[in-house]
C-alpha cells in the first residue's frame, strides 16, 4: 500500500495543489467549494451546485471542466429539451438502409448541466443510467460512457418559479450538494476590478490527462479507513433513520458515498489515511439532499436549509472517535 511519504501520493497532492490554485484565480475566495467540488472528481461521483443566479455555479463548473485535457460538453437544460437532446438518437441512413446512432453531448467526460431542474422530469431521467452506471441503453444497445465521466449539475433553488424538484432517486445519484453562497466583501472587490470582455475560464490552462484522474480514483481505493471511523459514520446514518424530524433517513448508497468522499478528501490532503474530520466535513453535502424533513417539523426554512441543520445537530451530539 502506498504511504503518504510515497513519490505518488506525495505528487499528486503536489498537481492537486498546483489545480486548486488554478480555479481559485476565477473562483474567487471559494476554496471550501472548490475542495468539495475536487472531492467530488476523486470519488467518481457527480455535483449538484445549487444556489441563486449570478453567484458562479456554471464558472465553477467550467473552470473545473477547463482544468484536464479531456471532452466537454455544456447542456443548457430548458423546458423543452426532449431525453434524446442529451442522450442521442438513431437516425435512419438510407445508403446503408440501417439506423445510425449519433451520439449526443452526454458522450464526454464532463457534463455541465445547466440549470438541470428548468427541465422536466422525463428529460431529468435521461442521467439516471448514465449517472449511476456510466452507461447509456438506446434501441436496445448499451453504450459505455467515456472515462473518467463526471456531472457538474446547477440548479435554482426549487422555490423559484419554473423549476422541477429533482426526485429522490435523481438526488442520490449525485455525491454532494453544495452552495456557493455570496462572495465575501474584498472577493467581490477583486471580481469586479478584474472583470473584463473575456470570460474567466478562459484564463484557465489544462493541468492534467484524463488519465491522471483516473489513476487518482483508483489509488483512492487504497486508502485506510479504520474500523472506528466507520462505527461513527454509521451512527450517524442510523440516528437519520430513527429520527421523528427526517421522513426519510440516508439510503446504504448514502453510506457508501460517504465513505468514498472521505476517502478523497484525505488524497487530496496528502494522506493514506482517513481522520475523523474527513468525515464530519462531509456528512452535510454528502447526506442533506438524501434526507427528507417530515411533514410536523416543516418551518419558515428552506427544506434543505432545514435538512442540514438537522444534520449539524445530530453530528454535534455524536460522539467523535479518537
Amino acid at each position: 500500500m502506498q504511504t503518504a511519504s510515497s513519490p505518488t501520493v506525495a505528487a499528486s497532492s503536489s498537481r492537486l495543489a498546483e489545480l486548486r490554485h488554478s480555479i481559485s484565480r476565477v473562483v474567487k475566495g471559494k476554496d471550501d467549494v472548490i475542495h468539495l467540488a475536487l472531492t467530488a472528481l476523486l470519488a467518481r461521483g457527480h455535483l449538484l451546485i445549487e444556489d441563486v443566479p449570478g453567484v458562479g455555479k456554471t464558472t465553477l463548473a467550467q473552470a473545473l471542466a477547463r482544468s484536464f485535457h479531456c471532452t466537454f460538453q455544456r447542456i443548457q437544460f430548458t423546458s423543452d429539451l426532449l431525453p434524446s437532446d442529451v442522450i442521442g438518437i438513431s437516425v435512419f441512413n438510407p445508403a446503408t438502409q440501417e439506423f445510425e446512432f449519433k451520439p449526443g453531448p452526454i458522450f464526454a467526460n464532463i457534463i455541465v448541466a445547466d440549470e438541470i431542474n428548468r427541465t422536466t422530469p422525463k428529460t431529468q431521467s435521461a442521467l439516471l443510467e448514465a449517472m449511476n452506471e456510466s452507461q447509456i441503453t438506446v434501441d436496445n444497445h448499451t453504450r459505455p460512457l467515456p472515462q473518467p465521466f463526471l456531472v457538474l449539475a446547477t440548479q435554482n433553488p426549487i422555490e423559484h418559479h419554473g423549476t422541477y424538484p429533482l426526485p429522490e432517486s435523481q438526488l442520490d445519484r449525485f455525491l454532494m450538494r453544495i452552495r456557493m453562497g455570496y462572495p465575501s466583501r474584498e472577493s467581490e472587490k477583486e471580481i469586479i476590478r478584474n472583470h473584463s470582455a473575456s470570460a474567466p475560464t478562459e484564463q484557465i490552462e489544462p493541468l492534467m490527462d484524463g488519465s491522471d484522474v483516473l489513476g487518482m480514483q483508483e489509488a483512492i481505493s487504497h486508502v485506510r479507513v479504520e474500523e472506528s471511523l466507520l462505527d461513527y459514520a454509521l451512527e450517524i446514518i442510523e440516528r437519520t433513520r430513527q429520527t421523528e424530524q427526517l421522513s426519510l433517513g440516508v439510503s446504504p448508497r448514502g453510506a457508501l458515498m460517504l465513505h468514498r468522499a472521505a476517502q478523497a478528501r484525505a488524497f487530496l490532503e496528502g494522506r493514506d489515511y482517513c481522520l475523523p474530520d474527513d468525515f464530519k466535513r462531509l456528512i452535510v453535502p454528502v447526506f442533506a439532499h438524501r434526507v427528507v424533513v417530515s411533514s410536523r417539523y416543516v418551518s419558515t426554512q428552506r427544506k434543505s436549509e432545514q435538512a442540514e441543520a438537522i444534520l449539524r445537530e445530530i453530528l454535534e451530539t455524536t460522539r467523535v472517535p479518537v
